[in-house]
């Protein structure tokens, strides 16, 4: 990384640390767990398709960008209906593991990112094993962390325009 983006980066998270207030130690071991137990939750549900349980983490306003179109859903009733067609197309057990889930917290937002291996059958039996990348904003709300803005990505090959569905950790 280079020191002026280091620098900006850091300059970038004091005045937003600064601007909301947050002046509570980060990374309460308390607050951390509990969107930790939060994911264990939602893995859970995912992978008994219980579209209520997955959709328990997310805020009603989320954002959400997932790898699928349309370029964002806006509210939770739009990304239940991404998540209802996305089980839809399934048939089996759909495996989602997230080996590594790393968070920071500070006060009453957080962030958390890692890597997700999604694995099941689509209905016309093709096999699917691929990894995902999602970074999370989180938010307390009425004393409850949930999600307020999702990322869901995949490397793209620029040179061909294609989704590289092929790499692994």
């Amino acid at each position: 990384m280079r020191p002026a983006f280091k620098l900006l980066s850091a300059s970038m998270l004091l005045l937003c640390g600064c601007r909301y207030g947050h002046h509570a130690a980060s990374n309460s071991r308390k607050d951390v767990d509990a969107i930790k137990a939060q994911y264990a939750e939602w893995t859970r549900a995912f992978e008994a398709r219980d579209l209520n349980g997955v959709m328990a983490i997310y805020a009603p306003d989320v954002v959400a960008f997932d790898i699928v179109p349309p370029l964002q859903f806006v509210g939770a009733d739009d990304y239940r209906k991404d998540y209802a067609s996305f089980f839809a197309q399934f048939k089996g057990p759909l495996k989602i593991s997230n080996p590594t889930i790393h968070v920071d917290q500070a006060g009453d937002v957080a962030f958390a990112f890692g890597l997700e291996r999604l694995r099941g059958t689509m209905n016309d039996g093709t096999p699917v094993d691929m990894w995902l990348r999602f970074t999370d904003g989180w938010k307390r709300s009425n004393g409850r962390w949930v999600v307020a803005h999702e990322h869901v990505s995949v490397p793209v090959d620029l040179a061909t325009g294609k989704a590289r569905l092929d790499l692994t950790p």
